[in-house]
């Protein structure tokens, strides 16, 4: 997968506020035109991840609620992938030193399972990869976010 062809996915019905939602948006947009990679937008419909999540408001980092918005979100990469003639999906959502990366890639796989496209698991973290994404975001100025993005328990302390 190193020097493969791909898209940058942006699809965070979960990020709140709206304000957020634009900082994150806006930075994605940033870091793929420097680099001249393909970026997509899709719809942001809070409603929709919120009726997902109902009843999982009080679950903590890592628990139930990360489970059904991960697989919301991965669900919705891999149908645009299969939409748009793609052979796989992956996420990055696992490089995060707050994120358990095997249930990011529990997730990917029931949603590649639903919409019948393969899942790529590659752990960003190794070789280096949570270094380079630091490096990377200190030396581009990139906006660092300080919660995961859901609402109300989002506090990455």
């Amino acid at each position: 997968a190193q020097h493969a062809n791909f898209t940058v996915l942006f699809y965070n019905p979960n990020i709140r506020p709206a304000q957020e939602y634009a900082k994150r948006l806006t930075e994605n947009k940033r870091i793929c035109l420097e680099y001249g990679v393909p970026f997509v937008e899709l719809e942001y419909d809070p409603h929709t991840w919120d009726a997902a999540t109902k009843g999982l408001e009080h679950e903590p980092e890592r628990g139930k609620r990360c489970d059904v918005c991960f697989y919301l979100r991965l669900r919705r990469a891999a149908q645009y992938a299969k939409e748009n003639g793609f052979t796989r999906f992956s996420s990055v959502l696992g490089i995060s030193r707050y994120k358990d990366f095997d249930q990011v890639c529990r997730a990917g796989q029931k949603a590649a399972e639903s919409e019948n496209i393969p899942y790529d698991t590659t752990n960003w973290r190794k070789n280096g990869g949570e270094q380079r994404r630091a490096a990377l975001t200190k030396l581009k100025k990139l906006y660092a976010q300080t919660y995961c993005g859901c609402k109300p328990r989002t506090s990455l302390k």
